[in-house]
Order: structure tokens, then C-alpha cells, then sequence
């Protein structure tokens, strides 16, 4: 509890009449005597009022608050929170209500003003924005309640308990689905290149087209109908696509609003979404985290949502990448063939490790590695350069990238493709990487 503003505004003027009439009385200036007297019984008047004030509102009854909160939560997006005041009271009465938002999660609208009329329930809305994923809980509201007489304010923390969950931001795609499926990989920049029939998988007899290669000419069909009939094939739908996630510390680097990691967490649904809705089975392995996971390859809409909740939570660490473990790991569990993603920021002390991994996964698996590049690095090399320490920072960023470079040269003329982009191409990128593959027929 603690006074009001107009409370202490009445004792401000009552003590400043005070010391005056006692200056005037100091300087011998004659002034009636009673109003000494009525200076006294003014504030000593407050002071019951102040005091009886105190006591009414410590027996206020005690509003009920019910938080709306959605179950989820879009990291980086803003979300909206309501919260409903249940109350007792005979008399419209004005409140500051607080919410305390955990940590990790930005808000807006903070704190609220409500006017609560007698009889009605009362509703208003913060907005939320999750700068992290993973599960937060809503714990304490804190409401601000006037005495009666508007001379003390009192705080009251409700135990109103909730909880959301904050995922990676998977809304984008959701309106994707209202389109074609051509369509809405053209938006993000996925380049597919048509091959009408000529996939790998049978599908069906039609008649012989123009532009229809002789090779798919049915000679038996077309010695019965006596007409040209040519074979129809499809993309094979029954692949497997596995993630090999990196939640070491070189996925920590950030730099944007998400960092590297979170980049890779977006690739990997955007990914797996094109695929489910392609009929191919996906699943996940991590490694170098502080705890590894796995995620069978599973086909349906519904190993999405699998998917999220298998991830939401996961963090970077600071453990170092061991590829040879992940890949033997990877092998024992993963048996059937598979295209192997993994997912991770290569670096030139990488090489013996890397190659040794990569070996044994290409001897089972089709093996695509995915090398987030740091932003800042093309950055340094767009800059000017005109002092020392530029010129050295350039020449710094010029050996380390062509060092980089050469990695992932070694690689690909072992045979193992390579993604080296900015984390926020990852995605687009890794979904034209895998159309060609399955064009190619994994």
C-alpha cells in the first residue's frame, strides 16, 4: 500500500501552511490565531480520513482474473493476450493491471487501465512477441486497486497460472496451402523444372502426345489399340529425407533477430512440409547438444506437428561439433536409404572429421551438407577499404572464406553436394536442392 497522489498533495499544502503561519509567527506578523488551529485540524482530519481510508481498502474483495493466452506462440511474431476482471464491487472503480510475461518474451500495452462497472466483467489485450522459443509460463497479475476515497493505492499479485509453448515461426507457410503447391514454391524462390512423364515411378497408359520421348512408347499397348500409347511416370513418393542437426556452438552466431540455429530449424520445416506434401517420410537426429534426439522418418501431414513439438525447445550448445559420432550414430538407426541433410557451419579445421563422416554416410545415404555462412562475412568484403585495420579485417575474411572454399571443394569432388548460403536462404535453397534429387531419383 502506498499513498495516493492526492493524498500527498493534501499534506504538501497543509504542511506548507503550516511552516508559513510558523515563519509569520517567527517574524512577529500578527495573524488571527485560529488559523493555527484550523491548519491543525485540517491535517490531523486527513489523517483520520487517511487512516480510515486504509482500513476500507484493505477490506476491498479481491478481483479474479482469467488470462486467455494461445497455446502456441510464433517466435518473432506478436501474439495477443487477453485478461478478464471478475469483481464485487458496488461502485465503478478505475485499476492498473500488470502482467508479469516471462522472461525471454518482449510485450506491449503494459500496464492497463481498466474501468470496472458493477455487475459487468471487464476485458483487455496486451500484445506479446517471443524473442525465444521453448516453454514459458505465466505466473503472477499484479492489480493496482484506489481506496475508496482515492487517498491510497494498494498492490494485489494474483496467482493466475498459464502456460504456451513458442515454436519456430512456421506461420508463413500455413497460407501456402490455399495455393498450388507450384505456386507457392515459386514465391520463395524454389527453382523446378518440369519433365511431364518422365519421373520414375509408373502412374499410367495414355495416348502417345507431342513432346512425349519415343523411349516411353508402349509397344505392346499400341499393338493392341493400334494406336501410339505411351508410359506415364511419376516422381518416386516413397523417399526418406533425414535432418542431422548441429546444436553445437558454431550454430550460436546471430545475425539478425534468430540466430543460426533457429535459421536452420526454419530450413528444416519448410523443408520437411514441401516433402510430407510430397509423400516422403521425414526425421531428425541432433547432435552436439545436451541432449540427442531422434525422429524416426515417418510419411502424413501429421509428423509435422511431430516434428514441431520434437524441436520447439531445443537450444544450441556449447559442446563442439564430433561428426564421426553423429554419422555412426545416424547409421545405426537409420537403415534404409536415405537423403541425409546435415546441417551445420563447416570451418577448415573440419576436414579429417568431416571427410571420415561423410565417407560413411555416401557408403548407405545420399548425403547433402548445409553450411550457413555468417552474414557479417560478405559484409566486410562490400565494405571500403582505406585504414590498416580494415585492410587487415578484409584480408582476415578473404583467407578464411577461401579456406572455407576449398572445403567444400574436397567434398564435392568426393561426390557430396554442398549448400554454402546465408541462414535466411537456407530454406528456399535446401527445397530446390531436394526437388533435384528427387527428379534424380535418390
Amino acid at each position: 500500500m502506498k499513498p495516493s497522489k492526492r493524498l500527498l498533495v493534501w499534506l504538501s499544502a497543509l504542511l506548507a501552511l503550516g511552516l508559513l503561519l510558523g515563519s509569520l509567527s517567527a517574524m512577529d506578523v500578527e495573524f488571527p490565531p485560529s488559523w493555527v488551529a484550523v491548519n491543525w485540524g485540517l491535517l490531523l482530519a486527513l489523517l483520520v480520513l487517511a487512516a480510515l481510508d486504509a482500513v476500507r481498502l484493505t477490506r476491498l474483495p479481491l478481483p479474479r482474473v482469467q488470462r486467455r493466452i494461445p497455446g502456441s506462440l510464433a517466435l518473432g511474431r506478436w501474439g495477443e493476450v487477453s485478461l478478464e476482471v471478475v469483481h464485487d464491487f458496488a461502485e465503478p472503480l478505475r485499476i492498473r493491471l500488470f502482467d508479469h510475461v516471462p522472461d525471454g518474451i518482449d510485450f506491449e500495452h503494459l500496464p492497463l487501465t481498466l474501468e470496472l462497472q458493477p455487475g459487468q466483467r471487464s476485458q483487455a489485450s496486451y500484445r506479446v512477441r517471443p524473442l525465444k522459443r521453448g516453454h514459458f509460463s505465466f505466473g503472477h497479475c499484479e492489480i493496482n486497486l484506489p481506496s475508496p476515497l482515492g487517498l491510497w493505492s494498494g498492490k494485489r499479485l494474483l496467482d493466475v497460472t498459464d502456460h504456451t509453448r513458442v515454436y519456430p515461426d512456421f506461420a508463413r507457410l500455413y497460407g501456402g496451402q490455399l495455393l498450388a503447391v507450384d505456386n507457392w514454391l515459386s514465391q520463395l524462390g524454389v527453382r523446378q523444372r518440369q519433365r511431364r512423364g518422365q519421373g520414375l515411378e509408373f502412374h499410367q497408359l495414355r495416348e502417345f502426345r507431342e513432346g512425349d520421348s519415343l523411349r516411353q512408347i508402349d509397344w505392346k499397348a499400341t499393338a493392341r489399340q493400334r494406336t501410339p500409347i505411351a508410359r506415364e511416370y511419376q516422381d518416386e513418393r516413397d523417399q526418406q529425407i533425414m535432418f542431422l542437426l548441429d546444436c553445437g556452438r558454431r550454430m550460436r552466431s546471430q545475425d539478425d533477430e534468430l540466430s543460426h540455429f533457429d535459421h536452420a530449424l526454419n530450413a528444416c520445416l519448410l523443408l520437411s512440409y514441401v516433402a510430407l506434401r510430397q509423400g516422403d517420410a521425414v526425421g531428425l537426429c541432433t547432435f552436439a547438444g545436451e541432449q540427442s534426439r531422434y525422429l524416426a522418418p515417418v510419411k502424413g501431414s501429421g509428423q509435422l506437428n511431430v516434428l514441431l513439438n520434437a524441436i520447439y525447445d531445443l537450444e544450441s550448445s556449447q559442446r563442439s561439433a564430433d561428426y564421426q559420432s553423429a554419422a555412426q550414430k545416424l547409421l545405426t538407426r537409420q537403415k534404409r536409404r536415405a537423403l541425409v541433410v546435415l546441417m551445420t557451419n563447416l570451418r577448415d579445421e573440419d576436414d579429417d572429421d568431416l571427410h571420415v563422416a561423410v565417407k560413411h554416410l555416401s557408403q548407405r545415404h545420399q548425403v547433402l551438407v548445409a553450411s550457413l555462412r555468417e552474414a557479417t562475412l560478405d559484409q566486410v568484403l562490400s565494405l571500403p577499404v582505406q585504414t590498416l585495420d580494415e585492410a587487415l579485417a578484409y584480408c582476415g575474411t578473404v583467407d578464411y572464406l577461401n579456406a572455407r572454399a576449398e572445403l567444400h571443394e574436397q567434398l564435392r569432388a568426393h561426390g557430396v553436394p554442398v549448400v554454402d548460403v546465408r541462414p535466411g536462404e537456407l530454406g528456399a535453397e535446401l527445397i530446390t536442392r531436394y526437388l533435384e534429387w528427387k527428379k534424380a531419383g535418390g
